[in-house]
């Protein structure tokens, strides 16, 4: 099965989330857990002993044009979609930090004078510890191309593990890369109109991605109830509610899973697990 940890805000608790999940089933499962918010990875830090044990690079196809061949048609040009070409008179310039390596340009030129050169933009790195694969991906500073490195960490996913996928905030193309696939969508929020207001839009990726989701609302306590009454409207379960804890904060700022410095959260944990089967199996068998 795989699991992704979504939310449409940063800050919401993916990672507490993420980490408290994949700790508590390693006990009995053979888990993978992948840190896919590449820009920012942070799941290393609630994860003990660890250590890379592998490193693999990632790169980014970017077009080379043979000069001898091309006649400066400009249909490269014109068919990149991100401007990362341009022909000027017997010119053709590419920009290398615009290009996200479609390969549009290569495939279409009718001269076949476009080659493509890899570039790199970020690395995987895995990590074993014991009954967790980890994975995390980090993108080199100053690259955009998130969707690359993400779905070169999915590659090394192993289909006889519970997969947790730890997701970038927001809603926009790494998020969509990470959350494709899964099997079920867990939605961090909190009980703010922030929090509802970007939980909304979440909901609306998966719908278009036809992946089955629900919610854990974290800092319970704070805000409102808007959350629990659009949940109730919109047919989405509640799974989980995490409490507004000082206790939970100081842990988490310290770097201690929350299962580890407050032993009695792993029971929810497992319970949230096995809701997420339940409700898989039902999907399924429809």
């Amino acid at each position: 099965m795989i699991i992704s940890v979504a939310s449409g805000k940063g800050g919401t608790g993916k990672t507490l989330v993420a980490t408290s999940l994949a700790l508590s089933l390693s006990d009995n499962h053979k888990v993978q857990l992948l840190d896919c918010d590449v820009e920012e990875p942070n799941d290393y830090v609630f994860l003990h002993h660890f250590a890379i044990n592998q490193s693999q690079p990632v790169f980014l196809p970017i077009p080379k044009i043979d000069e001898t061949k091309c006649t400066y048609c400009g249909k490269c040009a014109e068919v990149c979609a991100y401007n990362a070409i341009a022909v000027v008179k017997k010119k053709v310039l590419v920009f290398p930090e615009l290009c996200h390596g479609c390969g549009a340009c290569s495939y279409l030129c009718p001269e076949s004078a476009i080659s493509e050169e890899g570039k790199q933009i970020g690395v995987v790195e895995q990590s074993d510890l014991g009954n967790i694969d980890f994975i995390q991906g980090e993108l080199a500073i100053g690259e955009i191309a998130a969707p690359f490195v993400i779905r070169e960490m999915k590659e090394h996913i192993n289909p006889a593990s519970i997969v947790i996928i730890d997701v970038s905030p927001g809603t926009s193309c790494p998020v969509v890369e990470a959350v494709k696939g899964s099997d079920f969508c867990l939605l961090v929020t909190e009980p703010t109109p922030f929090g509802l207001n970007d939980l909304s839009l979440a909901v609306e990726v998966t719908r278009k991605l036809r992946i089955p989701s629900g919610v854990v609302i974290n800092r319970v306590g704070v805000g409102d109830k808007k959350v629990d009454s659009y949940c109730h409207e919109q047919g989405i379960p509640v799974l989980l509610k995490i409490p507004l804890d000082r206790k939970i904060a100081t842990l988490y700022s310290k770097g201690i899973p929350l299962i580890q410095g407050m032993p009695e959260w792993r029971n929810a944990f497992l319970k949230l697990f096995q809701d997420i089967e339940q409700i898989v199996s039902v999907r399924v068998t429809k």
